[in-house]
């Protein structure tokens, strides 16, 4: 597919990439990204769960976090505008990173005063603040991590930003489910010890340097109608150039969609099977995020080794495989040692589809409209998880557990199909977006 465009590492300058300090960098930004969301997803749900919500309301958390599908939205006023006061002192995209921070500490403490039992709109509401900012970091964390990386720091980076986010990950499943006994207060808390975890991402933001391709392309508008032509019109009109950019749209919200329903069902699941609270902390998110770490390391290897079409096939076709566990799991009638078989297939072949996932999203950026072309890319991958997610617990009560999985592996076939003409009949650029310079005649070019 794109074997001709990926650069002639050896596997030992691949693997050097990630001693680079701009690679190291995005472990801790990856680690801010991903506190907040079992926050508003999987704990929430284990939450739910053990408050006794029927499973059709845990299914509906889903939409707790449509910020995460619509965050397009408001992604242009993060492209151009700068933050007043601290964007004068950090620059653009710290300027915007450390008051959404601070912001997210609060509002994830503030989660300690909800009660699901008693008044689960009144959690959820405040979730709902949660995923709103912590969308809003991943558009200026995703646009950073770009425009900061080189080239062929990209896939390096992004495996490293995926560790620091997975590690998030655990402290926000298991170490957050295993802290519930820890404190009188139970999932309270929990929920202020995991808003002070937020200041690793404050850290990460004052010592990080701004990336120099932030700034040339945001000059002040003249007014309103010239700001929403260059902040809003223009990314996405550069997006429409590339060649056949409708069946890119396609690909991205279909490719994750097995994976989205199958995701959401997981807590009531083990639940249901009669997995205990610590053996989901210690298998489902522990071992898990090991699993995980390990696929996304070998799937940025293969991203920079073969390139991102090669890599893109091969670990979605296993991601795709890898829901069945979820029938054998099933079938095993809570059996411990099918769960550690689930949780490390599952995992691990999500980690390396992830890591090719994001490496082809984020080679069609341009870096002139970075945070806003990313977070239409990212948005659309979010509408499956949130939108169809929120129906998976009527499913699961309506098909069944064994169906319902059945039903998860064959959604992400057409996905699959799209993405095979895809990349046989558009393979992704072999660099990320266009030099700042280029942003006029970029678009049918870089595609």
């Amino acid at each position: 597919m794109d074997a001709a465009n990926a650069r002639n590492l050896s596997w030992a300058e691949a693997i050097a990439l990630y001693t680079r300090g701009r690679v190291l960098a995005m472990l801790f930004l990856g680690f801010s990204a991903g506190l907040p969301l079992p926050l508003t997803g999987f704990t929430l749900r284990q939450w739910f769960s053990e408050a006794d919500l029927q499973l059709s309301a845990i299914g509906f958390t889903a939409w707790i976090g449509l910020a995460y599908a619509f965050k397009f939205v408001w992604s242009p006023v993060v492209d151009r505008m700068t933050m007043p006061f601290f964007g004068a002192r950090l620059g653009h995209r710290r300027g915007w990173m450390l008051p959404v921070q601070i912001g997210l500490m609060l509002a994830i403490a503030a989660m300690a005063l909800a009660d699901p039992r008693s008044a689960p709109l009144h959690a959820a509401a405040i979730a709902v603040v949660v995923a709103f900012l912590s969308a809003t970091q991943d558009i200026v964390i995703d646009a950073y991590r770009i425009e900061s990386l080189k080239n062929e720091e990209q896939g390096a980076g992004l495996a490293a930003y995926i560790w620091g986010y997975r590690v998030a990950l655990l402290a926000a499943t298991s170490g957050a489910l295993l802290l519930v006994r820890e404190f009188e207060t139970g999932w309270a808390g929990v929920y202020v010890a995991m808003g002070a975890l937020m200041a690793v991402g404050i850290g990460a933001c004052l010592i990080v340097r701004e990336p120099p391709a932030a700034g040339p392309t945001r000059a002040p508008a003249a007014g309103p109608g010239e700001w929403f032509q260059g902040a809003v019109l223009r990314p996405f009109a550069d997006f429409a150039k590339r060649d056949g950019w409708i069946w890119i749209l396609a690909f991205v919200a279909l490719f994750k969609l097995g994976e989205a329903l199958a995701g959401i069902m997981t807590p009531p699941l083990y639940r249901s099977l009669g997995y205990s609270r610590e053996q989901v902390a210690a298998i489902g998110s522990g071992f898990g995020l090991f699993a995980t770490l390990a696929g996304v390391g070998v799937g940025g290897i293969l991203v920079a080794k073969l390139g991102v079409g090669r890599a893109l096939i091969g670990t979605g076709v296993l991601q795709m495989a890898s829901n069945l566990m979820y029938v054998a799991l099933v079938h095993a009638g809570g059996d411990i040692t099918m769960l550690w078989l689930q949780v490390g297939i599952e995992n691990f072949t999500d980690g390396l589809a992830d890591a090719a996932f994001v490496a082809y999203l984020s080679r069609l950026t341009n870096v002139a409209f970075t945070a806003t072309q990313y977070a239409l890319l990212s948005s659309l991958a979010a509408v499956p998880l949130r939108m169809l997610g929120g129906f998976s617990g009527v499913l699961a009560q309506w098909l069944g557990w064994t169906e319902f999985f059945l039903l998860t592996t064959a959604a992400a076939l057409p996905g699959m199909a799209i993405m095979i003409w895809l990349l046989r009949r558009y393979p992704p650029p072999d660099r990320v977006g266009a030099e700042p310079a280029q942003a006029e005649r970029a678009g049918a070019g870089d595609g």
